[in-house]
Order: structure tokens, then sequence, then C-alpha cells
């Protein structure tokens, strides 16, 4: 289940990138597609945040889904 979470999770990066970009080109307006992109980078790195392994080598997504017995 936590893998279909991350993965919605870089869909809607991919999303907020894309949307920046257009609301950009369209309007010209620079904070708000600033604000999308910075989202989109902090969603990114929570998802490198569980899924990268520490220095044990095991990431934490790992550690949860062996602790459920999956």
């Amino acid at each position: 289940m936590t893998e279909i979470v991350l993965s919605i999770v870089m869909l809607a990066a991919l999303a907020l990138v894309a949307g920046a970009v257009v609301l950009w080109r369209r309007t010209g307006e620079v904070r708000n597609p600033a604000l999308m992109v910075l989202l989109a980078v902090i969603a990114v790195a929570n998802v490198l945040i569980w899924t990268l392994p520490s220095k044990g080598g095991q990431a934490p997504i790992e550690q949860i889904n062996s602790a459920r017995g999956g």
C-alpha cells in the first residue's frame, strides 16, 4: 500500500511541475508557479527519504514492510 502512495506522490509532483510551467507560460506570473515547483521538490524529497537506504542498507519503507510481515 505504501508503494502506491509513494507512486501517487511522484505523479502529483510531476503534475505540479507541468502545471507550473503551463501557468507561468500563460500568465507570466512567477510566484504561484514557483510555489508549485517548491511543493513538487518537497514531495520528491519526502519520497527519497522513504526509499533511499540508510547506512544499515535498509530503507524505511522496507522496515515498515518487514514489520508488517510482507
